[in-house]
């Protein structure tokens, strides 16, 4: 299981590089409405939560039961995608993060047993309640980073219809 979920980030990571290694800076960096994420915010985003959920795998496997999460006025998640935070790293530098992120997913969750993945515990977020460590992978690494991806998509399809 956890096999294809790497494979499933690695691929949703490579192809958001090859899209945007093929844009101009100043695309990356559109933001679509006041309220939406430019690309760079949305990469930054993923280099920032995909090593925060595989630090929370981590802590469970140390400590199973252990409440786990965050809400989304989570300070470092915040950070990471401020305007100044973003506009202080090159695109290059972001591509860069994003390739170290997949092996730090690979790494955090490729030698996970069937056990701890079944290990269950409570999330600070009450919408997710208690659920298995398999649900972090699935739902806040792997189908995570494949929502964002579409969030790409969207970006760009709203900038083909503004010209």
């Amino acid at each position: 299981m956890t096999q294809s979920n790497i494979t499933s980030v690695n691929e949703s990571i490579d192809r958001i590089i090859e899209t945007v290694k093929g844009l101009p800076e100043e695309t990356i960096r559109w933001n679509p409405t006041e309220d939406e994420w430019s690309i760079m915010q949305i990469m930054a985003h993923i280099v920032e939560a995909l090593p925060y959920w595989v630090g929370e795998i981590e802590q469970l496997v140390e400590t199973p039961g252990k409440e786990w999460g965050r809400n989304h006025l989570h300070e470092p998640r915040l950070e990471a995608v401020k305007p100044e935070t973003v506009n202080a790293i090159s695109v290059d530098e972001m591509i860069q993060k994003l390739e170290e992120v997949e092996q730090t997913v690979q790494a955090g969750i490729e030698n996970l047993t069937p056990e701890q993945l079944a290990t269950e515990a409570t999330s600070v977020n009450p919408n997710f309640g208690t659920k298995p460590l398999s649900f972090i992978i699935d739902h806040l690494i792997d189908q995570h980073v494949n929502k964002h991806e579409g969030q790409i998509e969207r970006n760009l399809s709203k900038l083909n219809n503004e010209q």
